[in-house]
């Protein structure tokens, strides 16, 4: 029998999800310093500007995803923009292309909202993140947002 995996916007602040928002944390705290991981807490995840979703498989949390909309800035062009946050899947799920199916959600959102710009900030050492966006169709750009160009982001955006 497959496994049903459904994504939908859901609250942060659940008791099954806070673990993979802590293990994607550990993880970060892992390869970078803490004033070069720019994470948004739970208290900033739940924000109206923001769109949360959880990848459920069977049920169970196994990943998560989060798009929080920009205003229009002169790094922008001008345009309104959204930018992907806290994009993560339990090691023992990855493979199954689940971070793909979160981020096509996410993207979702933003089209929905007449939003054509995607931006996101990673880390240069999460090469199994830089593999998904690049293939999902991300390019290279320069900062955006007030992050720092510390030489361990890169900064990628998609028109969507």
């Amino acid at each position: 029998m497959n496994a049903e995996l459904l994504i939908r916007p859901e609250r942060p602040d659940q008791p099954d999800v806070l673990p993979l928002l802590a293990a994607l944390d550990a993880y970060l705290a892992s390869l970078y310093a803490p004033e070069d991981n720019h994470i948004l807490g739970v208290a900033q995840l739940l924000a109206d500007d923001v769109n949360f979703v959880v990848a459920r498989l069977d049920g169970a949390a196994v990943g998560c995803g989060a798009v929080r909309r920009m205003p229009a800035a002169p790094e922008t062009n001008g345009q309104l923009c959204g930018e992907i946050k806290r994009m993560y899947v339990a090691p023992a799920q990855r493979g199954q292309r689940i971070a793909e199916a979160i981020l096509g959600q996410l993207e979702g959102s933003l089209r929905s909202q007449g939003i054509a710009q995607a931006l996101l900030e990673t880390g240069r050492d999460q090469v199994e993140a830089l593999r998904l966006y690049r293939r999902a169709g991300y390019a290279v750009r320069g900062p955006f947002g007030g992050y720092p160009d510390n030489g361990l982001s890169v900064f990628m955006a998609k028109t969507l």
